[in-house]
């Protein structure tokens, strides 16, 4: 039997929620820094910002959602880059994006919007990158989120 009432409510958290910023202040940056290797991998990391805040600390006592993502800066404007994010140790996938400097087809200033899965309350939340170049390419990212 469908939980109407429930669903009802996802629908509403869904189109009503107050947003929080990560990070949350101008001083603060969050980067993301690709395998040294071309077209490798990074390990998974913990998504943290530059005080060390991680972004699952949002989640820590309830469930909630990432909504968007923006890129701010990159270090090689003529690279492709490709990250993905997950929560958990077994590392399920929320979402994942592939973006490029000014030298191949946009601006780094990338605003990527998406409806992922819920995160559970206390699941830590990882990030993984890779680029075109042989060095370890970085950017910087901030994050809208809602939790529940």
């Amino acid at each position: 039997m469908i939980d109407l009432e429930g669903r009802l409510q996802q629908i509403d958290d869904a189109t009503q929620h107050a947003t929080s910023i990560f990070p949350s202040d101008t001083n603060l940056t969050c980067t993301f820094t690709a395998h040294v290797n071309a077209h490798t991998w990074s390990a998974w990391t913990e998504i943290a910002d530059s005080a060390a805040t991680k972004l699952s600390a949002a989640f820590a006592a309830t469930p909630g959602h990432i909504t968007s993502m923006v890129i701010e800066t990159i270090s090689d404007n003529n690279a492709i880059y490709m990250l993905e994010i997950a929560w958990g140790a077994a590392k399920v996938p929320i979402t994942a994006a592939r973006f490029a400097g000014v030298g191949k087809f946009q601006a780094a200033h990338v605003q990527d919007r998406f409806w992922a899965p819920e995160f559970p309350a206390g699941q830590l939340i990882y990030y993984r990158m890779k680029t075109e170049t042989a060095v370890a390419d970085t950017c910087t990212i901030n994050f809208r989120y809602h939790a529940h």
